[in-house]
């Protein structure tokens, strides 16, 4: 197996005006490097990049590379609806000291895979380094298949990954399987969370889960026991995010609830997000509560 790896999808702090919040971001990063997680993935799903103008990424890139100053890895999702703008913001974090970039296709069209293959050939060409490639098959309508991505690689040495977010492990282990005899370090990451164990028993690297936001040291804890074919442990963890996993399941979008369990955890931000996202009801806190009660009493049984 390789070695495997857990980055978060960093969700982003927003003031009451819906500017950036300085200091709740870098409590954040702080919290999640203390926490013991392999990098960070700035402006991805849950970092609200869709709602964002462009002075604000270019803003937030400034403030990550700074404050994270090499304590981690950072990589910076630049996606944008049009070739030119996905590369003016990939090379703009890219100079500022980015360790890569992750670009999910556009959205809104479902796009044939010549004009995936098309777009991704076209940004590549002009980005001055590291490129993720990030499927979102629920959001952008399209695939990014194994073929294309075999096709990719064939003429793009700087695209090195892969973020895989779909609930079938079927697709990212063809994928793997696809690409590890032609490109045995292409790196191949799930986006679901409660998949991190399965991509790497399949010959992926880990995970990039939006969970991890809230309890980085038992994600941190989960790859270390991974790395020391600690199985028991492995299951023991695989129980405790299963459990934390309902979490999605008590609002849509996703992304109030998740701020809210930080702020219940005691992570200095507002919780504030992008329109028009709704903070959570009473209803949904109380039911983020319980949740936090049952992953801390797992998380109790795992440290005894």
């Amino acid at each position: 197996m390789k070695k495997a790896e857990f980055l978060t999808p960093v969700v982003t702090a927003f003031d009451i005006d819906g500017q950036l919040d300085h200091q709740a971001n870098k409590n954040i990063y702080d919290f999640l490097i203390d926490g013991g997680v392999d990098g960070l993935v700035i402006m991805g799903s849950t970092g609200e990049f869709f709602s964002m103008e462009a002075v604000q990424k270019k803003e937030l890139i400034d403030l990550v590379v700074d404050h994270v100053n090499h304590r981690t890895k950072v990589y910076i999702g630049t996606a944008c609806m049009t070739v030119e703008e996905t590369v003016n913001l990939s090379n703009y974090a890219l100079n500022a000291g980015a360790d890569g970039v992750m670009i999910v296709s556009p959205y809104y069209f479902s796009l044939s895979d010549e004009s995936i293959e098309f777009f991704y050939d076209q940004v590549a060409e002009a980005v001055n380094g590291d490129i993720f490639l990030y499927n979102f098959p629920a959001r952008t309508a399209h695939d990014l298949s194994p073929g294309v991505t075999l096709n990719l690689l064939r003429k793009h040495s700087n695209i090195k990954g892969y973020k895989d977010t779909v609930t079938e492990m079927g697709h990212t282990r063809k994928l793997i399987q696809t690409l590890q005899n032609e490109f045995p370090d292409f790196i191949v990451y799930s986006g679901f969370d409660e998949n991190f164990a399965h991509n790497v028993l399949s010959g992926g690297n880990g995970c990039i889960g939006g969970l991890s936001n809230l309890y980085p040291e038992v994600f941190a804890e989960w790859v270390q026991a991974n790395n020391a074919k600690d199985l028991k442990t492995v299951a023991e963890v695989q129980n405790i995010v299963d459990k934390l996993s309902e979490l999605y399941d008590i609002g849509t979008p996703f992304i109030p609830i998740l701020k809210k369990a930080m702020m219940l955890r005691g992570i200095d931000l507002q919780g504030y997000c992008t329109k028009p996202f709704l903070e959570p009801n009473e209803k949904q806190v109380e039911a983020i509560r319980r949740v936090l009660e049952d992953v801390d009493a797992l998380i109790g049984e795992l440290v005894r």
